[in-house]
């Protein structure tokens, strides 16, 4: 059975609304959920801070509310954490200035100085306290992207040591497609060799036929060291998503985004989570074709080419979610869900790795 917890509610410890959650496990076992602290509303704008709350217990129980990045009352968001070999964690996220709202952005009334930026900072201490946060816009964004968005979700060490961070821009609209900025949605990710000290990009996939534009994007390392990449596709496609492979780290895409049918679902984030021991993919999202709700999760045994629900949440409204491996035993899901709308609270549950396997 699966138990659950409530680290974060609307309208509770200073903020109207807590929105798009990432967790991860240190290497002291502590988990540390994150998510946007939304000040003033539930807009993706505005005032909004990263905040944290952590667990010594498996999630059973949660210490207080931290504040992991800040930017006045700006906005710093999209957490992108990841706990690597050494011990670290580290928290890639972007900012805007408060002004800058996503239709603004969108449509290029922006400069670059208040536009969404990218900035990394570190935790040396399980998560207790954070570095200073030090922008690598200029090693990770190309000049004319607007929208700009790290992950959601936890980010992705893999076995050869490389950092890789998902992530999605947008390029401005041409001829009789201004106004549609939505089909020039396309993926990239973010590489890091030195364990955060240095980034660059990795592939770049900019598609603007319509039929794939990569958004909100995931990533798994395979048993085989391929990457596997899973987005949320903003065309209308089946399922509306989408998936890809590298076989270099992320540098390149050997298999570009196609349409994933078998992970059917509202145009909506998602996550992943490589168990290993048991080979299976884990995927979790809503699983409602046509709206954000009915969180599932569902399993591949062939590295992403098909899927089977294995758990399901409830009826309910959910939206954005991220998985973590709690202990061997045990697989962590953190989602927005609500009574009657996805952004009331969000949850934690803990699923035995026998039940989804």
């Amino acid at each position: 059975m699966a138990e659950a917890t409530v680290p974060f509610r609307a309208g509770r410890e200073g903020y109207a609304s807590y929105r798009i959650p990432a967790v991860v496990r240190s290497a002291a076992g502590t988990l540390l959920a994150f998510c946007e602290g939304r000040v003033d509303s539930a807009r993706d704008y505005g005032h909004i801070d990263i905040v944290l709350k952590r667990s010594t217990d498996g999630g059973r129980t949660w210490g207080p509310l931290q504040v992991a990045a800040d930017n006045g009352t700006g906005l710093a968001g999209n957490p992108a954490p990841v706990v690597l070999d050494t011990g670290r964690i580290l928290l890639v996220h972007v900012r805007s200035a408060a002004t800058a709202s996503e239709d603004l952005i969108l449509r290029g009334k922006v400069t670059d100085a208040d536009g969404r930026r990218v900035w990394v900072q570190y935790s040396d201490d399980d998560g207790s306290t954070w570095s200073s946060p030090v922008e690598i816009t200029a090693s990770v964004k190309r000049p004319g992207w607007r929208w700009y968005a790290t992950t959601p979700g936890h980010a992705l060490q893999l076995s050869t040591g490389r950092v890789v961070v998902p992530a999605n821009h947008t390029l401005p609209p041409t001829g009789t497609d201004v106004g549609n900025e939505a089909k020039y949605n396309s993926g990239h990710c973010l590489l890091s060799d030195d364990r955060g000290e240095s980034w660059y990009l990795g592939y770049v996939d900019e598609n603007t036929d319509g039929y794939i534009n990569a958004n909100e994007t995931t990533a798994a390392e395979l048993p085989d060291g391929r990457v596997y990449f899973n987005t949320r596709n903003d065309s209308p496609s089946p399922g509306n998503r989408a998936d890809a492979h590298s076989r270099d780290g992320g540098r390149t895409l050997h298999i570009p985004f196609r349409p994933q049918a078998g992970l059917t679902g509202p145009v909506c984030e998602g996550s992943l989570l490589q168990l290993g021991d048991p080979d299976v993919l884990l995927f979790s999202g809503p699983a409602l074709p046509d709206g954000r709700a009915l969180m599932t999760v569902r399993a591949s045994t062939d590295s992403g080419r098909t899927w089977r629900p294995v758990w399901t949440a409830d009826g309910l409204p959910a939206a954005y979610s991220d998985l973590v491996r709690v202990d061997a035993r045990t697989v962590g899901l953190l989602y927005e869900t609500g009574d009657f709308g996805a952004y009331e609270r969000v949850v934690f549950r803990t699923l035995p790795v026998t039940a989804l396997t």
